[in-house]
C-alpha cells in the first residue's frame, strides 16, 4: 500500500462520510442494536455516536491503522467499550456464535471477497443475531449503471471501492436471511455513488 492508501484515503473517508445526510442514515441503521456488536469496516468510528444504550460493547475490525488512530477521540468519548479486535473481515478472529449483532456501513464495496466476509459475519453471529447494514451499490437505472462502470477505475484508485456492487444479490446468496431491505438515492449525492441499500439480515 502506498502513502495515499495508508494515510490520505482514511482521512478522505473520515471527512466525506461524516456529513448530515450520512449521519442520519447511520442513526437509522444503528437503531435496535443491542448486546455485543461486531463492526466490520469500523473506520474512524463514525457510528459510535449513533449506538443505542442497549449496546454493551463493540468489537471493531478495521484494516487501516490510520483509520484506527483517527477513531481514538471517538472511542475515548464513547460510553460503549470498544475493542479493536482484527483487521480482516474475510477471516474474523472470533469463535462461532460470539456476537448478538453485527454492523456494516459503506464497507462491502471495498472488501475483495465479499461473499466470504458475509459468511464470516453469519458464522460469528448467534442464531437469530442480526446484521444491520447500509451499502452503496448497483443502481436500478441503466444509464446510472453505465456511469458507475465507467467511473469504477477512478473510484478504486481514490476511495478503494467498487460502485456497482449488487448488494441485494450478495445478501441473497449469503448464509444470512434478509428480513428488511430498503433502497433509495441519497439526496444531494451523485447518483453513481448515492444509491443505497439498508436493512437487516438474520443469522
Amino acid at each position: 500500500m502506498g502513502v495515499y492508501s495508508r494515510h490520505l484515503r482514511p482521512r478522505l473517508h473520515d471527512r466525506l462520510l461524516a456529513d448530515t445526510a450520512t449521519s442520519d442514515v447511520r442513526e437509522r441503521v444503528c437503531a435496535g442494536l443491542s448486546g455485543d456488536v461486531l463492526e466490520i469496516g469500523f473506520g474512524s468510528g463514525l457510528n459510535l455516536p449513533h449506538l443505542p444504550p442497549a449496546v454493551t460493547g463493540v468489537w471493531a475490525v478495521e484494516p487501516s491503522a490510520t483509520a484506527v488512530r483517527l477513531s481514538a477521540p471517538r472511542r475515548d468519548a464513547s460510553p460503549v467499550r470498544v475493542e479493536v479486535a482484527g483487521d480482516d473481515a474475510q477471516a474474523l478472529p472470533f469463535p462461532d456464535h460470539r456476537f448478538d449483532a453485527a454492523l456494516c456501513t459503506w464497507v462491502l464495496c471495498s472488501v475483495p471477497d465479499r461473499r466470504r466476509a458475509l459468511a464470516e459475519v453469519a458464522r460469528v453471529l448467534r442464531p437469530g443475531g442480526r446484521l444491520h447494514f447500509v451499502e452503496h451499490g448497483l443502481a436500478p437505472d441503466p444509464q446510472v449503471v453505465r456511469w458507475q462502470r465507467r467511473a469504477n477505475p477512478l473510484s478504486r484508485a481514490l476511495s478503494g471501492c467498487e460502485l456497482d456492487v449488487d448488494v441485494a444479490g450478495l445478501l441473497a446468496v449469503s448464509p444470512l436471511t434478509v428480513t428488511e431491505l430498503t433502497s433509495w438515492y441519497l439526496p444531494g449525492a451523485p447518483r453513481s455513488t448515492g444509491f443505497l441499500s439498508a436493512g437487516r439480515a438474520t443469522a
